[in-house]
């Protein structure tokens, strides 16, 4: 379990204020959400906990709610395990909709990129003209291993983080998106699928420290 605690609803008690959690330990809601299940993702018990494992062909959880709508600044983190599929991955998308329910362009994303028995992390973010990724391909990581990740906004500069330590940064203004969706496994489209599970994600509206990112006590364990 993590140290944060790991409900499947809204606030945490004695979380940072404005944070919410999702445990991937169901398919029918997370995080107090409907959820609309593409293909035949499963839950699984893994060292850190349940997870939603993807096949990397045709599951996904679709999720109707932007955790991260209207944050100015935000930590966004998760917990998963990468087991490899096709190069190019979209394994988690925030996006806003429009007044008719359409997507729009603005959207979050954790991506990865895998080479071989490896992978490396992909942080996407688009709002209005601006855009960022933040992808070091000098940052490879073995696959089959749990992983925390985290995207971090402070008014001005996009960072992001594979086990607390950075991978990237760039200065960039993004404006705060309004309400949408989620999709988990992969992009908001249908396309580039991720292989791999999903335990556990959060949804900070501030800017966190590297100390203050949710501390399992054991990571790097397969299964």
């Amino acid at each position: 379990m993590l140290h944060a605690g790991s409900g499947n609803s809204g606030p945490l008690e004695g979380a940072p204020p404005e944070t919410v959690v999702w445990t991937f330990d169901r398919l029918e809601n997370i995080g107090g959400h409907r959820t609309t299940v593409l293909g035949q993702p499963r839950v699984i018990d893994s060292p850190v906990g349940k997870a939603v494992e993807f096949d990397g062909v045709d599951d996904a959880l679709f999720i109707d709610n932007h955790p991260l709508a209207g944050a100015e600044t935000f930590t966004w983190e998760a917990v998963f395990r990468p087991d490899g599929g096709q190069t190019e991955q979209r394994w988690f998308h925030l996006s806003e909709q429009d007044p008719t329910g359409a997507d729009t362009a603005n959207r979050m994303l954790f991506e990865l990129r895998v080479a071989g028995d490896q992978w490396c992390l992909d942080s996407y973010h688009q709002s209005g003209t601006e855009s960022k990724a933040l992808l070091n391909r000098k940052s490879l990581h073995p696959l089959g291993v749990w992983y925390h990740v985290a995207t971090v906004y402070d008014g001005k500069e996009l960072r992001n983080y594979v086990d607390g330590v950075q991978d990237g940064a760039a200065q960039v203004h993004l404006a705060p998106h309004g309400p949408g969706r989620s999709s988990v496994g992969v992009r908001i489209n249908k396309v580039f699928y991720f292989k791999g599970a999903v335990h556990l994600a959060r949804f900070t509206r501030k800017a966190l420290s590297p100390s203050e990112f949710l501390t399992p006590p054991v990571f790097h364990r397969k299964g």
